[in-house]
């Protein structure tokens, strides 16, 4: 039998809390007129005290399963995709199958920068249909506006808040995610970084002082990147599912600057009317920028079930990618459900609790094994 990952589920995680040019110019000499010509960003959301990648993720997680109709235990894997974790280890996306209660779901973080999201896409694909995993949850979530130097009137204009979250299921109908493109060129690397944080420069207070903790980014030779490498990975995709480019329904790119998803529309001879782009009231919000602009779609109905869609990116490393999918939708089921987290104040009762017992449970393995040693 065939197998196919289906997107099945989908959901977001926006935190309210929204900064608009006309706020950003109180802070760095900058203007609406100004950024709305360079970008066509006009507001972006920003995470507060309390909210983080994994709150936010955990909220488009739950969102997404309650749409595919799955229960926490029917989750093999959880992907992360983030370019601003929780910590260094473990895993943001071990603290999302934690509050999710997903006890038999593995789970791990990808860093792929901001096309990290299409690159965990192809992998939860992958185990699905070699046959070693049914359910999958793909996440996109970031907070980094907390990387953001906001004196720096160059990137912090940019950068929003966010997180978008897809279910993928096994199915034996054709559709669903049909080719994946995932390339890198590690050679520009340093056209967009964060040069201090991991073991070559450890956070010191001279790294503190000089800055280094914050994104740093030569926006012109990302500009001429981004606008080549988009065309090929979505041209290459495209021929890998073969299809052709009439065939596409929608286009649906980062969102990190519209003259650049402009120009990459061009290049490829694809009218504007077929390319979806929502970054004019979220900014660039990386991983998670894809399935935003994709639930927007969605939800406003513009996606529907028999389309062909493409997702293509970029981002740090330097890299890029692209995947060809065929939407479909929910996968019906006769099966009773159960809704915990409909419930959702009473359901993070029960992973707290459950959460606790675990922990209670490794309090007492510790005490007995210390005695015995």
């Amino acid at each position: 039998m065939n197998r196919y990952a289906h997107i099945t589920g989908w959901g977001i995680g926006v935190p309210e809390k929204i900064l608009t040019n006309d706020d950003l110019a109180q802070m760095v000499d900058t203007s609406d007129e100004w950024i709305v010509s360079r970008t066509g960003i006009r507001q972006r959301h920003i995470a507060e005290e309390g909210e983080t990648t994994a709150s936010l993720g955990t909220e488009a997680a739950l969102q997404a399963m309650e749409v595919a109709g799955v229960n926490p235990n029917e989750i093999d894997l959880i992907i992360v995709s983030t370019s601003s974790p929780e910590h260094v280890f473990p895993s943001t996306a071990s603290l999302i199958q934690d509050r999710i209660g997903a006890s038999k779901a593995g789970a791990f973080d990808l860093s792929a920068a901001c096309t990290g999201f299409i690159f965990a896409m192809n992998m939860a694909a992958q185990a699905i249909t070699s046959g070693s995993i049914n359910t999958a949850i793909v996440l996109g979530a970031e907070t980094l506006s907390r990387f953001v130097n906001w004196e720096d009137r160059e990137t912090c204009i940019l950068f929003g808040d966010g997180a978008g979250a897809f279910v993928l299921q096994t199915s034996a109908d054709p559709g669903g995610v049909l080719s994946s493109v995932m390339r890198s060129d590690g050679s520009g690397g340093d056209l967009l970084s964060v040069p201090a944080g991991g073991s070559k420069r450890p956070a010191s207070s001279q790294t503190v002082q000089d800055g280094l903790h914050f994104i740093q980014m030569n926006g012109r030779e990302v500009f001429r990147f981004a606008t080549r490498v988009m065309k090929q990975a979505t041209e290459e995709a495209i021929e890998q599912a073969g299809m052709i480019l009439d065939d596409v329904n929608w286009v649906i790119p980062h969102q990190a600057n519209r003259r650049i998803i402009e120009t990459a529309a061009r290049r490829l001879k694809m009218p504007m009317e077929k390319v979806v782009v929502n970054l004019d009231r979220y900014g660039n919000t990386s991983t998670a920028s894809i399935p935003l602009a994709t639930v927007e779609a969605i939800r406003d109905g513009r996606v529907k079930p028999g389309d062909l869609i493409v997702f293509v990116g970029f981002g740090a490393g330097l890299t890029w990618g692209a995947l060809a999918a065929r939407w479909t939708g929910p996968i019906p089921d006769e099966k009773p459900k159960v809704w915990p987290y409909r419930f959702y104040t009473l359901y993070q009762a029960y992973v707290r609790v459950r959460s606790l017992i675990l922990r209670f449970v490794r309090f007492v393995e510790g005490v007995i094994w210390g005695k015995r040693g």
